[in-house]
């Protein structure tokens, strides 16, 4: 499954890669983020990995996340593995011609079992509503200082 999620950030390109480019950040926008480990390579360059684990109550997950290209202000692709699934994504950031950021999210999920095989397919909203969600608490974030960790 592949999908393309765009969100507009009221702060100039510069500002919004700076925040992005930031392990410390993660938890700010991250809901359910408990922690992060690096595990190989150099932190935020391409083939980095690190150990990402959330909490989401009823539903724990481990993902291991492997940098393929780091370019700030412009570009950042990671995939992200797990039980079940594999996400490539790939991250665009634009400036606009009134300053702000165009931030253009490509997801392309691809299933490792047939459980999750199931999942994309029949609840397909449920990701796409997740990584929404996610670029929602970074815009407030980055506009307004709003962190998901004090809720």
């Amino acid at each position: 499954m592949k999908y393309t999620t765009e969100i507009l950030i009221e702060k100039p390109l510069e500002e919004v890669a700076k925040k992005m480019n930031s392990v410390e950040n993660m938890k700010h926008w991250q809901e359910g983020l408990v922690s992060s480990e690096h595990i190989s390579g150099t932190p935020g360059t391409f083939g980095a990995k690190m150990k990402l684990k959330y909490d989401f109550g009823n539903r724990k997950m481990e993902l291991m996340e492997t940098i393929t290209m780091q370019d700030f202000p412009n570009e950042f692709h990671a995939t992200y593995t797990t039980k079940g699934v594999r996400n490539i994504q790939q991250n665009y950031f634009n400036s606009t011609p009134e300053g702000f950021t165009k931030w253009t999210c490509v997801n392309k999920f691809e299933p490792t079992n047939f459980m999750m095989n199931a999942m994309l397919f029949l609840m397909p909203n449920a990701f796409k509503k997740q990584t929404k969600k996610f670029m929602t608490n970074f815009k407030n974030f980055a506009e307004k200082g709003i962190s998901v960790a004090n809720a």
